[in-house]
């Protein structure tokens, strides 16, 4: 059953002072929805957010009264990441965060992990068509990638 959504507004990152505050929705989500992941591996990530992949992407924030509860981070039409706390997933911030990458930041691909169901679902029911697959992960490892695509 789904919780009643949240008034959802998406904003630009504040930059590096609400990093910390962002790895908490991360690896909130992450505990909730990527259970195929090695610990070592959640960790490798977890310690590369800040440093690595925050800076690549530009960064949106949904914050709900007030609060983040989820974020998403595009680069070259591409959604690289998209998390939402635990506490709101089921409540509109994940489509949110996705109607804005699309609208106003030009993303058409999407990659999910394929042990990751519920991701795959959510991009599906929203206009993504599956075009490819990898058997590993960008990093080489064995979680293999579907890629996703909208079209326009």
């Amino acid at each position: 059953m789904n919780k009643p959504a949240p008034s959802v507004v998406i904003r630009p990152s504040g930059g590096a002072a609400e990093h910390p505050q962002l790895v908490e929705i991360w690896r909130s989500a992450v505990h909730a929805t990527h259970d195929f992941l090695e610990e070592s591996d959640l960790e490798r990530i977890e310690a590369s957010l800040i440093p690595v992949y925050f800076p690549a992407v530009s960064m949106l924030v949904a914050e709900s009264r007030g609060d983040p509860v989820g974020f998403a981070g595009v680069a070259e039409g591409c959604l690289e990441m998209l998390f939402v706390a635990d506490a709101a997933r089921g409540t509109g911030v994940g489509t949110a965060l996705l109607e804005e990458a699309v609208t106003r930041h030009g993303v058409t691909r999407v990659d999910v992990n394929e042990q990751n169901p519920a991701a795959l679902g959510f991009y599906l029911r929203r206009g993504f068509v599956q075009v490819g697959r990898s058997a590993l992960d960008g990093d080489g490892r064995p979680y293999p990638l579907l890629h996703l695509e909208i079209r326009a």
